[in-house]
């Protein structure tokens, strides 16, 4: 017998609309994010006032925004300008913007060779537990890594993945960067994963304001190239599963 919702309750959404958006300008993508949180908010407003008067409720949606980004620096909340270590000029210089940015974290980039995700999901539909859900981002990442071969994990203390993670590795490695900001338990922003990025643009800032660890890709520790579409086929399964969420494309 399936799942029935109780009277003025809407049953939990768990598919997930999956958008491949290619090589697109940050500022776009984060407009877009923008509007699809504020989408969602208000049909979680609909529902609030549905719920008070005992009316049915509306499914809140779900999305995966896959992409890659032209050369951007972009600076968290809670990050320091100062570990931006271009100014202006130095930014024309190697074709790169910057922007401040309303996620949680430190400065990061994003280039081609990057795959950058963006979940916007609502996780009323999953689970009200932030910090789990960062967890499942990395695990996705953890696997998908591990289809390839390479060992990844996590550093107690710091959000994202790391190869040589154990305690006393002597060169960990991120790997995968994160950062999200949840309002209402919808989230945005999400996971920067190193396929095959000019991990030289990383010498330009103090990557998630961490002096002490080296950043790296797949592609480099592999040492062979690896296709862009396989890996984000693979993120996307192990995503699924970890939520679990069905897949809509």
């Amino acid at each position: 017998m399936g799942t029935v919702a109780a009277p003025g309750l809407a049953l939990p959404n768990r598919r997930v609309q999956v958008e491949r958006l290619g090589l697109v300008n940050y500022e776009a993508a984060w407009a877009y994010q923008e509007k699809l949180l504020a989408d969602t908010l208000v049909v979680k407003t609909r529902n609030r006032l549905a719920a008070e008067a005992g009316t049915p409720l509306e499914p809140t949606p779900n999305y995966l925004l896959l992409c890659e980004h032209p050369h951007v620096y972009t600076l968290g909340k809670s990050g320091k300008p100062e570990h931006l270590l271009l100014d202006e000029a130095g930014l024309s210089r190697y074709g790169a913007t910057f922007h401040r940015i309303n996620r949680g974290g430190d400065i990061t980039y994003h280039g081609p060779g990057q795959l950058v995700g963006y979940p916007i999901l609502d996780l009323d539909n999953f689970f009200n537990d932030i910090h789990r859900y960062l967890r499942v981002l990395e695990e996705a990442i953890i696997l998908t890594l591990a289809d390839y071969g390479v060992a990844a994990g996590r550093i107690a203390g710091l959000t994202g993945v790391w190869i040589d993670f154990e305690d006393g590795a002597p060169n960990p490695r991120k790997i995968c960067a994160m950062g999200v900001k949840c309002s209402r338990w919808v989230t945005m922003h999400g996971f920067a994963f190193n396929v095959s990025p000019d991990l030289s643009y990383f010498g330009h800032i103090v990557p998630c304001g961490i002096t002490d660890k080296a950043v790296t890709s797949l592609e480099r520790e592999l040492g062979r190239a690896v296709s862009m579409p396989e890996v984000q086929e693979r993120v996307v399964r192990h995503l699924a599963a970890q939520l679990p969420a069905e897949l809509v494309s």
